[in-house]
């Protein structure tokens, strides 16, 4: 095993290193999935702005933003909640 592949996937064995190599590359794909969804809440989360905004109502719907706080805690627990905060700002930014 090459000093390279140590200290890039901290294994100590070829085999260990090409199962992390490979584990990685899976989730840097995931990741791509993920920021690709995050941006298209993002754009769904505009366009409901715009129309309870046009309508005269507020940007933000309190309520909604409790049961998705609610969904992702019950999904992931309490870092869900976090994760979940995160989400809301990107879709609305800060209120």
């Amino acid at each position: 095993m090459t000093t390279t592949q140590t200290e890039k996937t901290g294994a100590r064995t070829d085999e260990a290193a090409a199962l992390i190599g490979d584990a990685r590359t899976r989730i840097d794909a995931l990741d791509d999935r993920i920021i690709g969804l995050i941006q298209e809440r993002m754009a769904v989360s505009a366009v409901i702005q715009e129309a309870r905004i046009s309508s005269g109502g507020r940007r933000v719907n309190l309520n909604r933003e409790m049961e998705v706080l609610g969904h992702y805690r019950d999904a992931l627990g309490k870092p869900g909640t976090a994760l979940a905060m995160t989400m809301l700002e990107l879709c609305r930014g800060r209120i």
